[in-house]
């Protein structure tokens, strides 16, 4: 049997006395990323036994909002294309991407 190779990805949050985030690092030892700063974070995983997803969305205090409306623009396209790779659909892909289309127009993201 081949020996399991495992990947170690941590993320740290540094709250304030409400427990807001303050801060946020990540690290990622087999793509060389050891405590990079990040203002925000959206972590979804899928529980296949309960058959729903499960998430984590956080952003520092210090994060603007515009900022926030671009960081979810790029998710936004990310997502189609992993939708894309995943599935092969592309009747969909397609209607997602005129969505982020019609999102970064609505909110003045691109000319």
């Amino acid at each position: 049997m081949a020996k399991l190779h495992t990947s170690l990805i941590t993320l740290k949050v540094g709250l304030d006395e409400n427990r807001v985030p303050e801060t946020l690092t990540w690290s990622a030892e087999d793509g060389g990323i050891k405590n990079e700063e990040a203002k925000a974070m959206l972590l979804s995983v899928w529980d296949g036994r309960n058959q729903e997803s499960l998430k984590i969305d956080l952003w520092t205090k210090d994060m603007p909002v515009d900022e926030m409306k671009v960081f979810f623009h790029q998710t936004l396209v990310s997502l189609s294309d992993t939708f894309m790779k995943a599935t092969q659909d592309e009747k969909m892909t397609a209607t997602m991407k005129d969505f982020c289309d019609y999102f970064a127009k609505k909110l003045d993201l691109k000319s």
